[in-house]
C-alpha cells in the first residue's frame, strides 16, 4: 500500500511540474503577443499622423507634401528599408503616382480615382523605444 501512494505522489508531482511548466510558457506567449500588438499599435499611429501631415499639406497653400523619394527609381522595398533601421521608430514616404500610367481602361471613360497624390508610407515602431524588444512593419498606400 506505502509503495502504490508512492507512485501516485510521484504521478502528482510530475503532473504538477508539467502545469507549471506549461503555466509558465503560455504566460510568455501572451507578454510577447502583448509586446507584437503594441509595437503595430504604435506603428498604426505613425502611419495615421503622416497621412494626416500628407493631407493637410496637400489642402494647404502649397498643395503638395515633400515625400522622402519622388522619383520611381530606385526600387523602394520596406523589407530591406526595415533591416537597415538601428533606430526604435522610422518613418519613410514615398510618392508613386508618377510610377504607373493613370488611366482607365475604357478610352475616354471617367477614372474612378483622382491619381495626383498617392503616397506609400512606410513606418518601423518598436513596443518601447527604451528598450525594444518587439517592432513592427507597416506599409500603406494613401491617396489623400
Amino acid at each position: 500500500m506505502l509503495y502504490i501512494a508512492l507512485i501516485l505522489l510521484i504521478l502528482l508531482a510530475l503532473i504538477g511540474i508539467v502545469g507549471m511548466r506549461v503555466t509558465g510558457m503560455q504566460e510568455r506567449m501572451s507578454a510577447n503577443y502583448m509586446r507584437t500588438n503594441q509595437a503595430f499599435q504604435q506603428a498604426e499611429m505613425a502611419a495615421r499622423v503622416i497621412e494626416t501631415n500628407i493631407q493637410t499639406a496637400i489642402d494647404g497653400a502649397s498643395g503638395t507634401y515633400p515625400a522622402n523619394q519622388e522619383i520611381c527609381s530606385p526600387v523602394f522595398d520596406p523589407l530591406t528599408w526595415a533591416e537597415g533601421i538601428s533606430a526604435a521608430s522610422a518613418t519613410y514616404t514615398r510618392r508613386i503616382d508618377k510610377c504607373f500610367a493613370a488611366s482607365s481602361l475604357k478610352l475616354g471613360a471617367k477614372q474612378s480615382e483622382q491619381t495626383g497624390n498617392i503616397y506609400e508610407v512606410t513606418v518601423l515602431s518598436s513596443d518601447d523605444p527604451a528598450n525594444a524588444s518587439a517592432t513592427a512593419v507597416i506599409d500603406t498606400i494613401f491617396i489623400p
